[in-house]
């Protein structure tokens, strides 16, 4: 196992604590997985680390991480549409997937200290896995971000510095620490570790289905949950569990859509766009920085896409809410994304969408 430089192949060994290559690009995890099987499960193990011999981990530091995230349910919501209750985590969101494997890689080479930048679910896993493996957090958010995702990121001892300006400045503000002091960059983006925890989305959903649902709407901003499901796709797919790859609807907000504008003109990496206010704060990303790695599974695999109307995240907000799914507003945007994509290609039966975040977490106007 060992981290190879998407831009220029250079390989390095996963101890390295260089947050990307030297030339720039960023690793990808050269690692294959035995083939996913139901009977090589470890059902004694209540959470995502029930298929930790399909996943990159190096010694057992997981078992002192974990705090019990995954094994969320997969519920019928309608004849169309399952719902899979990924806000039912320890810190009410399904980062908390990949921030427990990225920790537990933290903690096996020996990191005291991370930093991380993140518009504030990310970042709250991380402070909240930190705490539970002694490591010092410091987590930068853009302005704007929900006061209770800080608060909760303080709650867990870390600390939460607001950066003025839009996500994407808060990331430049967040890297020019780690270049210049030099701190571990435990960041969702940048560190591969995080997708061998996401990738467990679809390992859960096959297992309690028994199958996979035709379409899969996913919420789409640096790609974070995009990544594993289709690196959990293809390892289904390479096991011989699943005989096809399903339709998959990448979501963006109509207020900042780089990929949706990148699949339009064909192109092989995003342009910058001005990311203008949106409710839908989580996918709010004006320049994703995997967007060739992203770009190129969305063509081999004819990534559809869907766009939320802004006007229509509130409302379907309140509509959740009354059938008792209380989502923070990006996880609504989600489902409004989908209802969009119904009305221009008519009823989408057979339909997965994840509940991302809890309501809690954005209770603002």
């Amino acid at each position: 196992m060992k981290f190879i430089c998407t831009k220029c192949g250079h390989e390095e060994s996963v101890t390295t604590r260089k947050p990307a290559c030297d030339c720039g690009g960023l690793w990808k995890l050269d690692f294959t997985p035995e083939p996913f099987s139901l009977d090589k499960i470890d059902k004694d193990i209540w959470g995502l680390f029930r298929y930790h011999r399909f996943m990159a981990l190096e010694g057992d530091a997981w078992k002192d991480i974990t705090l019990g995230e995954g094994m969320t349910p997969v519920i019928p919501f309608n004849d169309d549409v399952f719902l899979k209750m990924d806000y039912f985590m320890p810190t009410l969101s399904f980062k908390d997937r990949g921030a427990a494997v990225l920790v537990a890689h933290c903690k096996s080479i020996g990191v005291k200290k991370v930093v991380q930048d993140s518009s504030g679910n990310a970042g709250n896993s991380v402070a909240a896995y930190c705490a539970r493996a002694g490591i010092e957090c410091e987590i930068f958010v853009p302005e704007g971000t929900s006061d209770k995702k800080i608060r909760m990121i303080r709650a867990h001892g870390a600390t939460a510095t607001i950066v003025p300006g839009d996500r994407d400045h808060c990331a430049a503000v967040c890297r020019k620490k780690v270049k210049d002091e030099g701190v571990f960059y435990a960041n969702h983006v940048y560190n591969p570790f995080f997708y061998e925890g996401t990738k467990t989305y679809i390992y859960e959903v096959y297992e309690q289905l028994h199958r996979v649902p035709e379409h899969i709407f996913i919420p789409l901003g640096n790609g974070t949950l995009f990544i594993g499901i289709v690196k959990g796709l293809e390892e289904l797919l390479a096991a011989g569990c699943i005989d096809h790859m399903p339709q998959l609807i990448l979501v963006q907000s109509e207020r900042c859509q780089p990929f949706v504008n990148a699949m339009e003109k064909h192109l092989k990496e995003t342009e910058k766009v001005t990311i203008q206010p949106t409710l839908a704060e989580g996918i709010a990303i004006g320049l994703p920085m995997r967007s060739p790695e992203i770009l190129e599974y969305i063509y081999k695999y004819g990534v559809k896409s869907a766009v939320i109307p802004e006007a229509t995240i509130l409302p379907t907000r309140a509509m959740l809410a009354e059938q008792g799914i209380y989502c923070e507003h990006t996880t609504a945007g989600v489902y409004a994304g989908y209802l969009q994509y119904m009305k221009e290609h008519g009823r989408t039966p057979d339909s997965l969408i994840s509940m991302c975040g809890a309501g809690l977490k954005s209770d603002h106007a």
